[in-house]
């Protein structure tokens, strides 16, 4: 039966291979270890090329990377160090962690010399437990010499190569100050994966500028390039960004979605998704204090999940549904 009747989907049997009603990462993950694997975020102390003059200066407008760097994050300590740390946080909030992969999440974590790289990364594999890295960056700090030296390790290790695109339109990276257009995001994602290394995206929801119907039809754009995975986050306004600054001069210029009407967002949204994409996250969540805009209150990560799982049951709906293959 053909996966686009209504009587193969009412059985549940999704093309992903498990029962939810979108490629969930968690059952991905489940399926490439065997077992539950829990990221490390580590701050390498690493930059941006818009932070330090090559291409601008302050850095994306939205960005602040305390609001999202866990309290054993610092660029201070080793990353042996935080690696550590961050195994035995994960082992008392999460007992079933066996495996760990080490999460480069601060900034642009390619922006370096490739022999400063390796020694980041090499620290990292180094420690018993870690079975790969995750690498968070920008598509304009990455090179043939780098993939080369990423596509070696993921001989052995789970690699992927995470990429902060934010918008598919121009106009709106350059609202943000992001300093690299769409197309280098299609072709930094290419050149990945024509080594044979696994790739993530990120995008916002909600920047200014763009309608519900222009972040509709990023899932058609996205679904074209060659994404593992993807994480979608909501606009939120955290303080001491530039962003924040424009909030507070000129609220008007935000229009920001309130929850239900994101969720409606989303559905629509991964509708027109490829069934192949990994989705890893629905949501971002910053911690109230950083918030300087409006919010949804105190809802976790976990209860917006499960609002919008419980809307796709009662919408008869899944990834991919509306997916016209290109």
């Amino acid at each position: 039966m053909p996966h686009g009747s209504l009587s193969y989907f009412c059985r549940m049997e999704y093309p992903w291979g498990h029962t939810r009603r979108f490629n969930a990462y968690a059952q991905y993950f489940e399926k490439e270890f065997g077992a539950r694997v829990q990221k490390v975020t580590i701050d390498a102390g690493f930059t941006c090329p818009n932070r330090d003059g090559t291409k601008g200066h302050g850095g994306c407008t939205y960005c602040n990377n305390e609001a999202f760097n866990p309290s054993y994050c610092s660029p201070e300590k080793t990353i042996k160090q935080q690696i550590s740390e961050g195994i035995e946080f994960h082992k008392n909030r999460y007992r079933r962690a066996e495996k760990f992969l080490a999460y480069f999440q601060a900034y642009s974590n390619t922006y370096d010399s490739l022999e400063n790289l390796k020694r980041r990364y090499d620290q990292a594999l180094e420690i018993e437990n870690v079975v790969g890295l995750v690498i968070g960056t920008r598509p304009d700090c990455i090179d043939e010499e780098k993939l080369r030296y990423f596509s070696d390790i993921a001989k052995t290790h789970y690699v992927i190569i995470e990429y902060g695109l934010e918008s598919c339109y121009d106009e709106s990276l350059v609202k943000i100050n992001r300093g690299h257009t769409f197309q280098e995001s299609k072709d930094a994602l290419e050149l990945t994966a024509s080594f044979g290394l696994k790739t993530g995206a990120h995008i916002i929801f909600g920047l200014p500028g763009e309608t519900k119907q222009m972040m509709i039809t990023e899932a058609a754009i996205l679904s074209k390039l060659p994404l593992t995975t993807l994480k979608l986050h909501q606009l939120q306004i955290v303080k001491d960004t530039k962003m924040a600054k424009e909030f507070i001069a000129d609220p008007g210029q935000f229009t920001f979605l309130g929850l239900e009407e994101y969720i409606d967002l989303v559905i629509h949204f991964i509708e027109n998704l490829s069934p192949t994409i990994v989705i890893e996250r629905f949501a971002g969540e910053v911690p109230p204090r950083f918030l300087a805009g409006p919010n949804w209150g105190v809802l976790r990560y976990d209860q917006i999940l499960q609002k919008i799982e419980k809307m796709l049951i009662k919408r008869n709906s899944w990834q991919g549904k509306a997916f016209i293959e290109p």
